[in-house]
C-alpha cells in the first residue's frame, strides 16, 4: 500500500532516528503509526545484524506489534531503564522542544518510558512543528473515572473547553490501559506551559498531562521534501 506524503515523512524520520541503536540496548517505545514503522525497522535490523534488543511498550497494541515481529517483549518493571526511547507528538515546540503527546491514548505510559530513557527521539512530520504548544491542539489529560467530572468542571474554571474523548469504536469513553479516560482540554496558546503543567497536577483524580516538557533529547522531522531535518 502507498503511504500518504505525510506517512512517509514519519516513516523516514523513523529510519534516521533508528540509527544510533546499538546491540544489547532495551529500546521503549510509544504508540502509534509512527511506533508501528519503528518496531518493522528494529525487527529487520534484529535479523540482518543478529541485534539482541528488548523492548518496552507502552501499550497492549504496540505489545502485540512487537511480538508479531518476533521481538523480546520487557515490561518497565523488568527494564528498570531504558536506554533509548523513540516516541511520536502531537505538537513540537520550536526551539524549546517541548511537546503535547496523548492523541492515542497512552499517555501516562509514555511519560513513564520516556523519563526513564537515557535519550529520548521524537519523530513527527513538519506538520506538528509550532511556535506556540496548545494553539488548535487542545491537551490530553488521563483522568480517574471516579472523578472526571469534578476534573473537568476544574478545567472550566481554569479556561479550558474540556471534554471526554468519545470512543470512535464502540459506544462510550475511550478507556485507556490503565483503566482511566481522556479529557481534552483546550487552553489555546499556552505563555507558561509549564506553570500550567503544576497546576493541572494539583488537581486529584487527574493522573497525568499530555505536556512532555523538557524532555525530548532530539526530534527528528520529515519533511515533504524527502528530507529529515534533526532538532537538539
Amino acid at each position: 500500500m502507498k503511504l500518504t506524503s505525510t506517512e512517509d515523512a514519519k516513516r523516514r524520520a523513523v529510519l534516521k532516528a533508528l540509527q544510533p541503536i546499538k546491540n544489547g540496548w532495551i529500546i521503549g517505545l510509544g504508540s502509534g503509526t509512527t511506533t508501528a514503522y519503528a518496531l518493522a525497522e528494529i525487527a529487520r535490523l534484529s535479523r540482518a545484524k543478529g541485534f539482541e534488543l528488548s523492548i518496552v511498550p507502552t501499550s497492549h497494541q504496540i505489545e502485540n506489534l512487537a511480538i508479531s515481529h518476533g521481538l523480546r517483549i520487557k515490561s518497565m518493571n523488568e527494564a528498570h531503564t531504558v536506554d533509548y526511547a523513540i516516541d511520536g507528538a502531537d505538537q513540537v515546540e520550536v526551539p524549546s522542544l517541548n511537546l503535547i503527546k496523548g492523541g492515542g491514548a497512552a499517555l501516562l505510559r509514555e511519560k513513564v518510558i520516556d523519563s526513564a530513557a537515557h535519550r529520548l527521539a521524537i519523530v513527527v512530520d513538519e506538520t506538528k512543528i509550532v511556535k506556540h504548544l496548545g494553539d488548535k491542539q487542545p491537551i490530553p489529560l488521563e483522568v480517574f473515572p471516579f472523578a472526571y467530572k469534578w476534573v473537568q468542571t476544574k478545567l472550566t474554571n481554569m479556561g479550558a473547553r474540556a471534554r471526554l474523548r468519545e470512543s470512535g469504536g464502540k459506544v462510550g469513553p475511550v478507556i485507556t490501559d490503565n483503566g482511566n479516560f481522556i479529557l481534552d482540554a483546550d487552553f489555546g496558546k499556552l505563555e507558561n506551559p509549564s506553570r500550567l503543567d503544576r497546576q493541572l497536577k494539583m488537581l486529584p483524580g487527574l493522573v497525568e498531562t499530555g505536556l512532555f516538557l523538557k524532555m525530548a533529547d532530539r526530534v527528528y522531522v520529515g519533511r515533504g521534501d524527502g528530507k529529515v531535518d534533526i532538532l537538539e
